[in-house]
């Protein structure tokens, strides 16, 4: 077939129909490439006749469950058949070590799982299966880097699951380009969903990411796939966060705790107990929040450090929360409230390397600055949620009754939220919030 070429970045993926010195993307000089692509026709179908949607048939999706209870919850009840999941995460986080050991828990079921290879020799995947005790009969382990071989050896032994670990080291017949760019790894993608259609296998796909998130995969492929789910972890911590950030069927944004130790990971039954085990209860600059992860409900606990600053520009550094907000915050905070952090460094961190994007983080935020800022301890049994407006006032957030029965069965009797979000029947006593203000009453309790 006739075949055309463009020219793409080979850091960031970025495609132009000339070459370019610079990468308008990444800012990378010298990295665009000419990539040749080769154009395909596409077989003519018979066109479709719309139905109405009441008239649309309805099935009831089966799924797979993959024996990991935490697994299972954010995607949504098990594995669907047919859907393709991409499990994106830093190298070295764990992916390949929790996908073995869903490989392993589907196989001990009685299905077939090929688990394809294209990084590793078999012999290397072999000895870790065999040190995390997932060596399964029903794993097949196929070594191959070719998308073609792939999916004619899918077809061939029919499983009910394929792990490609990963996607970024395949490559396809059909694409003159090199293994790990934006237009391979497309195409590779592109097959392996076809099969996944097709035949109806579940597809996993393994893609690697950088802080900076340069490499070509996961979010060129997010549009492509059915299920995204994030996988993290601080280096050094033990404690690795699941999180389902796109789901097609299920609840999207819910999350699973595990740790890692010598025998694979394991899921925390109790994250809130876990992430607050070892929290200094009476020390300034910390605070408790009842956060909502997916549909769980989350205690963290928020820690701040005000200094006086040495420099012309104080620094703020954030860890667990968005940096934009955080500086957000500083300023109403600043603003309304009359805590003076001009000429203070301010560090905050959510403690456990759990990252939280939730509203109702702000409250808890802000009561730990100030705590910090006044060196006057929060009460040990309080905690706190609630967003922060511009205005200084503290908003409601939804589901207040069930952070408030996770704070209770944690031990907390008391619990600082908004007044508005405040239920007829709390299960511990609650404060009720009205602007920032009120916050600098919690430090008098």
């Amino acid at each position: 077939m006739p075949s055309a070429s463009v020219f793409e970045c080979t850091a960031c993926g970025q495609q132009s129909s000339k070459w370019l010195g610079r990468c308008p993307g990444c800012g990378g000089w010298n990295t665009v490439e000419q990539v040749a692509v080769e154009k395909r026709a596409r077989p003519s179908a018979p066109t479709a006749e719309p139905v109405p949607l009441t008239h649309a048939e309805l099935a009831d999706v089966g799924r797979t469950p993959c024996g990991i209870a935490g697994f299972d919850r954010v995607l949504g009840g098990g594995l669907v058949p047919g859907s393709v999941l991409l499990l994106a995460g830093e190298p070295g986080v764990g992916k390949s070590t929790l996908l073995l050991q869903v490989a392993a828990s589907v196989a001990a079921g009685g299905r077939t799982v090929l688990y394809v290879s294209a990084e590793e020799s078999a012999r290397q995947v072999a000895l870790r299966a065999r040190r995390l005790g997932c060596a399964e009969d029903g794993i097949l382990l196929l070594a191959e880097p070719l998308a073609e071989s792939v999916v004619a050896t899918a077809q061939r032994v029919r499983p009910a699951l394929v792990v490609v670990d990963s996607v970024q080291t395949m490559a396809s017949e059909r694409v003159p380009a090199v293994a790990g760019t934006v237009t391979q790894v497309r195409e590779v993608a592109a097959q392996l969903a076809d099969l996944a259609k097709r035949d109806g296998p579940s597809v996993v796909l393994v893609g690697h990411i950088t802080k900076e998130g340069l490499v070509a995969g996961p979010k060129s492929l997010e549009h492509l796939v059915d299920v995204v789910l994030d996988f993290a972890g601080g280096t050094g911590h033990p404690h690795r966060t699941l999180r389902a950030t796109k789901n097609r069927f299920g609840p999207a944004m819910e999350l699973a705790l595990f740790a890692m130790g010598d025998r694979g990971l394991r899921e925390v039954d109790n994250a809130s107990a876990v992430l607050l085990a070892d929290r200094r209860a009476g020390a300034a600059g910390s605070a408790v929040a009842v956060v909502l992860e997916g549909t769980t409900p989350l205690l963290v606990e928020v820690q701040a450090l005000v200094s006086r600053s040495p420099l012309a520009n104080p620094r703020r550094v954030a860890q667990g929360v968005d940096a934009g907000r955080f500086a957000l915050l500083l300023a109403v905070l600043e603003k309304r409230a009359g805590v003076r952090l001009a000429d203070r460094d301010v560090f905050l961190n959510v403690v456990g390397g759990v990252v939280v994007d939730e509203p109702a983080l702000d409250a808890a935020v802000a009561a730990a600055v100030m705590s910090s800022a006044a060196d006057r301890p929060l009460p040990a049994d309080l905690a706190v949620f609630g967003e922060v407006g511009l205005l200084g006032e503290i908003r409601g957030v939804s589901r207040a009754e069930e952070r408030l029965r996770e704070a209770a069965a944690l031990g907390f009797t008391r619990c600082a939220l908004p007044a508005s979000a405040v239920p007829a029947a709390p299960a511990i006593a609650t404060l009720p919030l009205e602007t920032v203000v009120d916050l600098a009453r919690l430090l008098a309790l």
